[in-house]
């Protein structure tokens, strides 16, 4: 297992989604939520500096059957864009199929509801997607995902 800060990101239409985890690569946390829009890849580079990670995993949500339809695509965009500003090599795309159920299950197992749980699903979301990336190249010994070329 590689050693090193992790941040897993997970791009919806409105909110950025943020977590972290540990230099070992053990376990991941939600760390904030990102407005969408103007200043969210500026947010995320000061955050992957501010933590020195050295990877940035972004989750691409694809249908049950692994078909990838407009989130995708618009995730693989966010992904381009974030590469384009982060050292190569830094930024992967990794399965998130079911994390926001995951975390809203979560969320409401622990007793947060309402807007509550709104205002923290999508780092709790994110947190599900690193967690899982973490778990994946435990297991396989290569780290997780695809790796994103930018788009220059």
């Amino acid at each position: 297992m590689r050693q090193g800060v992790r941040l897993g990101v997970d791009v919806g239409s409105v909110r950025v989604g943020v977590a972290k985890c540990d230099p070992g690569g053990i376990l991941a946390s939600p760390l904030e939520t990102v407005k969408s829009g103007k200043g969210d890849i500026d947010r995320l580079v000061a955050l992957a500096a501010e933590y020195e990670a050295i990877e940035v995993v972004v989750g691409l949500p694809t249908s049950l059957s692994g078909r990838e339809g407009p989130a995708a695509r618009t995730a693989r965009r966010f992904a381009a864009m974030l590469a384009d500003r982060l050292p190569p090599e830094t930024v992967r795309l990794h399965d998130e199929r079911l994390t926001t159920v995951t975390a809203e299950s979560g969320l409401r197992a622990g007793g947060v509801h309402g807007q509550a749980r709104r205002k923290v699903v999508d780092q709790a979301a994110a947190a599900v997607l690193l967690q899982a990336a973490l778990d994946a190249e435990r297991l396989t010994g290569h780290p997780p995902g695809e790796i994103v070329r930018g788009s220059s």
